[in-house]
């Protein structure tokens, strides 16, 4: 009797694995192009052509102004684009449907079944309570989504965030379409012109005076996710509370948002200054700070695999700082063009995703198959290694010139258990040219904990 080889079990299993995940992404993009198709039909029949293509024009100048924040925040390990065009496509296609379909439904309901003699109090409930927990609930829905099916690249609380607004934002977008489409066709209706259209008052509160309405609330629920994501696996209830603590919290804030906005204008105003303006920065300053943990989380994590031969001495300060990743990127193209630029990018990204999964694995939260996604980006870095490691290790000195501050008084990278696991890790030492490329990657580094 013939018996497969473990390996060649284990390249059918990658095999039917590739093949699972191709078919599901092809069943998302089909869903997605019908959810779109249904929405862009509903949007179009209650605005009107005209006023379709006026809050088409007007919705879309603040989106690449959102993405742009997204992008810089995610930049210490950036998120891939095939995550974001899902992220985003959910929130303008899936979830504007939902919220759509069932906040109507359920506003009808209440006002005929429920409230049938104070229909103002119906709307006024489906405007605070109903629709707050719909539409986060649905943009949840995609954070939720690659938590559970992408868990390699959910890294914490800024893969949460960014993934969260980006959502989001695709969100708005399809949302303000049609408060400025409807807007335009009441002013046509009406004759409304100048400082009295509705156009414009719709456009001053929700593309000028608070763009980042539904990336606010919306990133509560990403910073549950990213919590859960650190959680040890053992810990099962606070992986399941986090993101209902996170949603909680954006429908709470949602519906005080929408409650004001149906106040006068000074309520509206104070609700934004006293309460709305102090939560977006708290919540910024928590992402910038979870932004500058990932660094030093590159940084000190990564000691170890240069310890272990992978990269070079010098090179974990530079993938522990943008100036210096921007610096290498620089030099490389300087010297190799953009092919190697391009190389040096990919290094970096592979680098940096490989020392948050060795982080979260340390931490008790491995995901599964950690073994299996660590070596494919072993063999990323291995493969990129002849262009990107010489401008890596090169711009790691000149760095280190211009911030001593992020390195102890001996030398030694900051943080928990600095050594590594063939060797201890010495001082830095700037390299001085590009190591030899093995003549095929070496074993991964020493096995850990990946909970229970």
């Amino acid at each position: 009797m013939h018996h497969e080889s473990p390996a060649a079990s284990s390249g059918g299993g990658r095999r039917r694995g590739r093949t699972r995940r191709a078919v599901g992404t092809a069943a998302l993009t089909v869903l997605l192009g019908l959810c779109g198709a249904v929405i862009l039909g509903l949007v179009h029949q209650q605005t009107g052509p005209d006023g379709f293509l006026v809050g088409l024009g007007l919705a879309v100048l603040p989106v690449p102004v959102l993405l742009a924040v997204f992008r810089w925040l995610d930049r210490a390990a950036p998120t891939p684009r095939r995550n974001l065009l899902f992220a985003f496509g959910w929130g303008a296609c899936a979830a504007t449907l939902v919220a759509i379909t069932v906040n109507g439904f359920a506003t009808d309901w209440l006002a005929s079944s429920v409230m049938p003699r104070a229909p103002d109090r119906a709307d006024a409930l489906g405007t605070t309570v109903i629709a707050p927990l719909v539409e986060e609930t649905a943009k949840a829905g995609a954070v939720l989504l690659l938590y559970l099916h992408r868990p390699r690249d959910f890294g914490g609380v800024v893969s949460g965030v960014v993934t969260a607004g980006v959502t989001a934002t695709g969100f708005a977008f399809t949302e303000n379409i049609l408060y400025l489409g409807r807007a335009f066709g009441e002013d046509l209706a009406f004759g409304h012109s100048g400082l009295e259209s509705t156009t414009l008052g719709t456009f001053l509160q929700r593309v000028v005076v608070a763009p980042l309405a539904h990336p606010l609330f919306t990133a509560l629920v990403g910073v549950g996710f990213g919590a859960a994501a650190l959680a040890a696996r053992h810990r099962r209830a606070s992986r399941v509370l986090l993101p209902l603590l996170g949603l909680a919290a954006a429908v709470t804030l949602h519906g005080v948002w929408n409650e004001a906005a149906t106040q006068r204008t000074r309520v509206f105003f104070t609700v934004y200054g006293l309460f709305m303006m102090p939560v977006l920065v708290v919540v910024g300053a928590l992402a910038i700070r979870a932004r500058r943990q990932v660094l030093r989380t590159v940084r000190t994590t990564l000691s170890r695999y240069a310890a272990a031969g992978w990269l070079a001495p010098s090179e974990p300060y530079t993938l522990g700082c943008l100036r210096s990743r921007a610096l290498a990127r620089d030099l490389a193209r300087r010297g190799g063009g953009r092919r190697a630029a391009r190389a040096v990018a990919e290094y970096h990204r592979a680098a940096a995703r490989l020392a948050l999964l060795r982080a979260r694995a340390e931490y008790g939260a491995a995901i599964p198959d950690f073994r299996a996604h660590e070596r494919e980006l072993l063999h990323a870095l291995h493969r990129h290694r002849p262009l990107a490691s010489p401008a890596t290790a090169a711009a790691a000195p000149a760095a280190d010139r211009t911030d001593r501050r992020t390195r102890r008084p001996d030398g030694r990278w900051p943080g928990r258990d600095t050594g590594g696991p063939h060797r201890p890790f010495g001082p830095h030492r700037p390299c001085a040219g590009s190591l030899r490329p093995p003549s095929r990657p070496p074993e991964p580094v020493d096995s850990v904990r990946q909970g229970a």
